[in-house]
């Protein structure tokens, strides 16, 4: 089955969104009727590197050609009674001609794009668009019908207008003839005219009655149109766009964000109630010029009218001011003088002719108390507290992606001010953020909208050594914000299960594989320092202090310092073994020994080390001097030890390691990891490698002895540890 099979058979609000994707330069149309054709061509199209650039151009020009023939070949070959598809068709390939001859891998990425974005869809269809919530549906539905709203009361409008035109034709005849009326002498005469007059007076009446009516009613009509539109544009905003927010937040901790395809859902319906929006602001300013002419005024008959403008003008703003985003956060961990980028994007450029102006778009840092200030009053000012360099941008329009948007790819944060520290705290926990700002007219140029946006949180340090507790800030306030909440308050005590699942997204999305439910109860017992059932209450709470502020017992550093060494040290040298399981690395000291007492002599595990941060353990059974088995420690590897030799090469060195736990061969579960043998480097010298050997310990006299207290030595041993290696 083609992909473009496969693609009509999902949802409804897919489909909308498909369609959108492609664009009004792209007809959806084309892809129909060409989905053989597009896809033999592209869906296994080769990727090209920088330097085949060259290659690249040329392929897509003859893409586009090829298109255009096809187009063309096809529109022929189709049945007269498909008349309009041909027509259709025969457009799309003079339009293609005309729009992408001058640049044709424009339009060949854009397809590649959508194609790209087909796959994802129908591989996974609910991470496209929450299908199952039939509010989707019913956003799809409402602009619908807003939109027939809309072109209803567009033709009573006009319908109304061609009333008041006879209207003011009767009334200028009336007043003829009453003017007429008083150059007439004969009392006869004078009288019929009389008569004349009053069946036209009531005539005149009668049609400023029937005028009356139907303003009446396209007024109730605006009215309801506005109230549908307040109804779609709160869900629109205050649920899907307020949600995907609060996604970038998730994001920050490591959650998956189908951010474009949502996103570009939104746009559309954004940029519908906009046009929906400003249609229905000029057909209401046209009735109220269409009304002044009559000069007449009905004391009985209220004028709603104007404030069917304020409020219709009131949604104009808030979906303007709410649709000014930051697609791409800037580092939520900001290092100063170095280089950062964030995009911000505005969701209705494509309307309004907004993007024929380019906005200026400025940047700035501000604080917590200035971000407060800036939500308060609902106006960004010229306050910061630092200096951001490469700090204005405009915003500019791409036509093949349909956004407004502007990409800040070098600024660099040069100045910060600090607020006054309070207690405990420290430059790690302060938070700052960035303040997007641009100001532009729309329409005519009588409306004229100040816009701003606020980053996620940022946490400034000036060095490497920051960077542990700035984390701890910046996932707490990630996993626990409210969207509506002031700048930038978070709860100090929270429920363990929703900070052990932000832990558990966080350490897989930088290790590559989740923690298991095993892992997470011994992150709870360490956090908490002391034995919990399992599964853990629902109810258990953890303070921010806990979390990160107070040291484990016997050891200088906290809960927060331990996972994010344990994170860091898996992220930069234990992956694969990590993803493959090898690792159990989350388990207490006491389990693993219980774990392999069970076992055959030369089985072992990896733990991290509780004494040691970013220390990764093995613990392994050996047979004791009684014949008995016993559980030995090696003293923990650190990234130090890694940058050297990596962890599997030294379990190959060890012949005393025979099982991973609980009985995988140790070379099946690590040789995929480990080092090859190269070749000498100077034909003229024996190549020599180093390699890792457990010394024996104080009471053994052979090395097969298998010491009590193992350690291990590379060439040399690390004087500069003197961590104990009980841990």
């Amino acid at each position: 089955m083609s992909l473009w099979a496969r693609v009509n058979q999902l949802p409804q609000p897919i489909l909308e969104q498909i369609r959108f994707i492609y664009g009004s330069n792209f007809p959806i149309e084309v892809r129909h009727y060409l989905a053989d054709w597009i896809e033999e061509r592209l869906l296994n199209a080769p990727v090209y590197t920088n330097d085949q650039e060259a290659v690249y151009e040329q392929d897509a020009a003859n893409f586009l050609n090829q298109l255009i023939m096809e187009l063309e070949r096809t529109a022929i070959n189709l049945p007269e009674t498909n008349f309009t598809i041909k027509i259709r068709l025969n457009e799309s390939a003079r339009n293609f001609r005309q729009l992408f001859s001058h640049n044709p891998a424009q339009l060949y990425q854009h397809l590649m794009n959508c194609l790209h974005r087909e796959r994802q869809c129908v591989a996974y269809p609910d991470e496209c668009v929450n299908v199952q919530d039939p509010e989707v549906t019913e956003v799809f539905n409402a602009v619908q019908q807003l939109q027939i709203m809309v072109r209803t009361n567009e033709n009573d409008n006009r319908n109304l207008m061609k009333e008041y035109e006879h209207l003011l034709l009767e009334v200028h005849e009336l007043q003829k003839n009453r003017a007429q009326l008083e150059t007439i002498e004969n009392a006869e005469m004078r009288a019929h005219a009389h008569n004349q007059l009053a069946q036209h007076q009531k005539m005149v009446n009668d049609r400023l009655q029937l005028c009356t009516g139907k303003r009446l009613a396209l007024v109730d009509g605006f009215r309801k149109t506005i109230l549908i539109i307040d109804e779609v544009q709160n869900k629109v905003l205050n649920k899907y766009l307020s949600q995907w927010k609060i996604n970038q937040g998730f994001a920050g901790n490591g959650a998956s964000m189908m951010s474009a395809s949502n996103l570009d859902t939104i746009q559309a319906w954004c940029e519908s109630l906009a046009e929906i929006i400003w249609s229905t602001k000029d057909q209401i300013r046209l009735a109220i010029k269409n009304k002044s002419k009559l000069h007449v005024e009905q004391e009985d008959v209220p004028d709603l009218l104007p404030q069917a403008m304020v409020d219709v003008t009131n949604l104009l703003k808030m979906l303007i001011t709410n649709t000014f985003i930051i697609e791409k956060q800037p580092p939520q961990v900001m290092k100063t003088n170095t280089r950062f980028a964030a995009t911000v994007r505005l969701l209705v450029g494509n309307t309004l002719n907004i993007k024929m102006v380019n906005p200026q778009v400025k940047v700035s840092i501000i604080s917590e108390a200035q971000a407060q200030q800036t939500q308060q009053t609902n106006k960004a000012s010229e306050q910061s507290c630092g200096e951001i360099m490469n700090n204005i941008g405009n915003l500019e329009y791409n036509e093949t992606t349909k956004q407004l948007s502007v990409s800040f790819r070098n600024m660099q944060l040069k100045k910060i001010k600090r607020a006054e520290k309070k207690g405990t705290e420290c430059v790690m926990d302060e938070k700052f953020a960035l303040l997007f700002q641009s100001s532009f007219a729309v329409g005519h140029g009588d409306l004229v909208f100040s816009v701003w946006t606020i980053s996620l949180p940022v946490v400034v340090i000036v060095h490497g050594n920051q960077e542990p507790q700035s984390w701890a800030t910046i996932t707490w306030d990630n996993a626990f914000a409210d969207i509506n909440r002031i700048p930038f308050q978070v709860p100090d005590k929270v429920i363990w299960n929703q900070l052990a699942e932000a832990l558990n997204m966080k350490f897989r999305a930088s290790t590559g594989r989740s923690l298991t439910a095993e892992n997470m109860h011994f992150l709870c017992e360490k956090a908490f320092k002391t034995n919990l059932p399992f599964p853990v209450p629902n109810d258990l709470t953890i303070m921010w202090s806990q979390f990160c502020k107070e040291p484990i017992p016997d050891r200088s550093f906290t809960f927060w310092d331990w996972f994010y060494a344990a994170m860091k040290v898996t992220r930069e040298h234990l992956r694969g073994p990590w993803m493959d399981g090898s690792i159990i690395g989350f388990i207490h000291k006491s389990k693993a020994e219980d774990y392999l007492l069970k076992c055959p002599r030369g089985t072992f595990l990896l733990r991290f080390s509780d004494s040691e941060l970013g220390g990764i353990t093995i613990a392994w059974v050996n047979e004791g001097n009684d014949g008995q088995p016993q559980i030995l420690h090696i003293q923990p590897f650190t990234a130090k030890d890694f940058s050297t030799r990596s962890l599997s090469d030294r379990i190959r060195d060890f012949d005393d390691l025979f099982y991973l736990y609980p009985n995988k061969p140790k070379h099946e579960a690590f040789d995929r990891y480990t080092t090859p043998a190269g070749p000498p480097r100077n034909k003229n010298y024996i190549a020599s490698e180093v390699r890792a050997v457990l010394m024996p310990g104080p009471t053994n006299n052979q090395m097969n002895s298998f010491p009590n207290t193992p350690s291990y030595n590379i060439q040399s041993p690390d004087a500069s540890r003197d961590t104990p290696s009980s841990g």
